[in-house]
């Protein structure tokens, strides 16, 4: 490598941690219902598709699921398999798998659910500051259990009463100083 490709190869580096860092952001805001952060996500004039059941603004989008977010007491989403590919200095196609778990509950029944979807992306830099400017989402499968939480049978957690759990904005460790 030239000396003259490496600013441009580091700079590459650090556009492409930002981007993976939106990507973990989002995660944490819909986990966490996190509403300010969720919005950060996204630049201001950008677009959602998210696989069927939202299509328009993504400002619309947070609107609607920040009335969803803070009722939905487990849920997890997991980032894997990211692939930022630059298809201009300021702009970058993204696509990553998103494993979702959520714990639910439909006529006095507990189940548990996890979802595999992909997101693709289109991410821009603007102000320095990379956000999504575009969301499609697709989902891949979808698997359900009844609940049951046992933590192992008791080996792992003989009294998860004792537990310090995750929770949802102001209340979650996130937000404790």
């Amino acid at each position: 490598m030239t000396t003259t490709a490496l600013p441009e190869a580091l700079q590459r580096l650090l556009d492409r941690q930002a981007i993976e860092d939106v990507l973990v952001r989002y995660s944490r805001a819909v986990d966490r219902a996190d509403i300010d952060l969720l919005r950060g996500c996204y630049h201001d004039d950008a677009l959602e598709d998210h696989g069927g059941v939202f299509k328009g603004t993504a400002k619309d989008y947070v609107d609607q699921v920040a009335g969803i977010l803070p009722r939905a007491r487990f849920l997890n989403h997991l980032v894997t398999n990211i692939l930022v590919e630059f298809t201009a200095a300021d702009v970058a196609r993204v696509e990553a798998h998103i494993l979702t778990f959520a714990r639910m509950k439909k006529d006095d029944q507990k189940f548990d659910t996890w979802t595999l979807a992909r997101t693709v992306d289109r991410f821009e830099k603007r102000d320095e500051r990379w956000a999504i400017s575009s969301r499609r989402l697709c989902f891949e499968w979808n698997q359900e259990v009844p609940m049951n939480e046992s933590w192992g049978r008791g080996l792992m957690m003989p009294d998860p009463k004792v537990l310090l759990r995750g929770a949802k904005r102001p209340d979650d460790i996130l937000y404790k100083d």
